[in-house]
């Protein structure tokens, strides 16, 4: 732990914005900071937000503990983006091993080990967690404490019969895999994101009730490891709050790939018999009925503030048990602050992180607004599914006229020589300026193109610039430029590399 803490000022850059600022050291002091209570700051979670606030509040010299309950590392490393991340990566391999697309190459397959490939991941997540968690808990020189919180007043937690106050608090607590009222699911034995993962043996047929991000990609997973893969979902499209070019894109990609849509229904109720579970659900007024054996429930996520008693402290939630805050991510306690997956905010770990850091200064005496106006998304299915910015339809209520471009996957040079063409590029501008409002994308590698739009629509690029600035070819990230030019030409007429 520093004792002494480097102080910067973010001085304009002339001709730029705050968001080009620089920032410059101008002294070396102790933060002053008053100490009140046993700690400056209780972190109460320990995933990707708890362990940002508590970095930083150390570096701001502050007397910091952290509060788990459970395991060390939070969702993503635990249960999350790296165990189903690697599998994800696993299923791929195995699925081009069956559906090569290259004549004269001879790739085969054998049956899939997911007791193996489970083990393997346990390994890895066991690995990244001492790594990325446990060990930084010694190298910051906070405090861990191992129990369940609960607040007994305003300014003070019980954890395991001991009273602990605190000049400042952080919930970070995360959320849960949320499961609906649908009847008979009670008594059957059914899969979470979090229970599938650990499966050892690979059902013959898997139904997914859900199609969000994490439906999408667990049952794609399944279905590359070599499932017979049912999504189900009540709404009348996937994707529904996504432009409608990226949905019709994804439906045509997994159904190419033999995954089964069904779209628009009611769930009726589910039963299991022996080691068969069905889903009776109603389709366009019709019956029907799918039998798997196994069933996974992929319908969102609840925040994790059930056991906090978050009434005494005088914090209050919203109607799914979200913790409510403000733009500084201040709870309705001024004490106490709110970030990462429990205020049902993006649910993406940069973004928990970065609201960590943000509320640690905030709890340390800081004023500092978060700032999520431009939020890159990524759904890792093959392919890939990434956006950032307004849709078309979010940009029109937002009261701009627009503009937009589509390009095809197929007009992608790095596409057509991979083989892998469904998917498509979509640039919304606003009409008269041509700046850059949003970009969707579904392709490839869709996840490593989205930071490069997400920097045009941050900083206010047109889609001019992206026409004038040199995209290496055969990359997928030239998609972006070609849907640039796509505003004005018709760049299936055009020479490889022109623009």
């Amino acid at each position: 732990m520093m004792s002494e803490n480097k102080i910067k000022v973010r001085i304009p850059v002339q001709g730029m914005t705050c968001t080009g600022c620089e920032e410059h050291v101008i002294k070396e002091v102790k933060p002053q900071i008053s100490h009140a209570g046993d700690y400056d700051l209780v972190v109460i979670g320990s995933g990707g937000a708890a362990f940002s606030a508590a970095i930083e509040a150390v570096q701001q010299g502050a007397k910091v503990a952290m509060v788990e309950r459970g395991t060390i590392g939070g969702t993503c490393v635990n249960i999350g983006c790296v165990p189903s991340k690697t599998l994800l990566r696993a299923g791929e391999i195995n699925h081009l091993a069956h559906r090569n697309p290259f004549l004269g190459i001879e790739t085969s397959a054998g049956p899939v080990d997911l007791a193996a490939l489970v083990k393997k991941k346990n390994e890895l997540v066991d690995t990244l967690r001492r790594e990325k968690y446990i060990k930084l808990i010694d190298d910051y020189g906070f405090e861990l404490i191992q129990g369940e919180a609960r607040f007994m007043d305003e300014k003070s937690i019980e954890v395991s019969g001991r009273k602990i106050s605190a000049k400042g608090f952080l919930i970070a607590t995360g959320a849960a895999p949320e499961v609906p009222d649908i009847a008979g699911l009670k008594e059957i034995d059914y899969l979470t994101s979090t229970s599938a993962l650990e499966l050892k043996e690979l059902p013959k047929r898997l139904a997914v009730i859900g199609s969000g991000y994490i439906a999408m990609e667990l049952g794609q997973l399944f279905h590359n490891l070599g499932a017979e893969v049912t999504l189900m979902q009540r709404s009348a499209r996937i994707l529904k709050t996504y432009d409608p070019e990226i949905a019709e894109a994804v439906t045509e990609a997994l159904t190419e790939q033999g995954i089964h849509l069904i779209n628009g229904a009611t769930f009726v109720r589910v039963e299991q018999d022996g080691e068969v579970k069905r889903a009776h659900i109603m389709v366009n007024g019709e019956n029907q009925v799918i039998e798997a054996e196994q069933l996974l429930i992929a319908t969102g996520r609840k925040p994790n503030t059930a056991a906090l008693h978050l009434d005494a402290a005088g914090v209050k939630v919203g109607n799914r048990g979200q913790i409510i805050i403000d733009e500084y991510l201040r709870t309705s306690n001024p004490r106490i602050y709110a970030a990462g997956d429990v205020t049902l905010g993006p649910q993406f770990v940069y973004v928990a992180a970065y609201e960590g850091g943000v509320a640690a200064h905030n709890a340390l005496g800081a004023s500092r607004k978060v700032n999520l106006n431009v939020v890159p998304g990524v759904t890792f299915t093959n392919p890939s599914i990434a956006t950032v910015g307004l849709t078309e339809e979010q940009a029109k209520a937002a009261g701009y006229e627009v503009k937009t471009s589509v390009l095809p996957l197929e007009a992608v040079p790095r596409a057509i020589v991979n083989r892998e063409t469904t998917g498509v590029f979509k640039i919304v501008a606003e009409s008269e300026t041509l700046k850059v409002l949003g970009v969707h994308i579904v392709s490839e590698n869709a996840g490593d193109v989205i930071y490069a739009a997400t920097l045009a629509v941050k900083f206010g690029l047109t889609v001019q610039d992206l026409r004038e600035t040199l995209a290496p070819y055969l990359t997928m990230a030239e998609g972006l430029k070609l849907a640039a030019l796509t505003f004005d030409k018709d760049v299936s007429k055009l020479s490889c590399c022109a623009g």
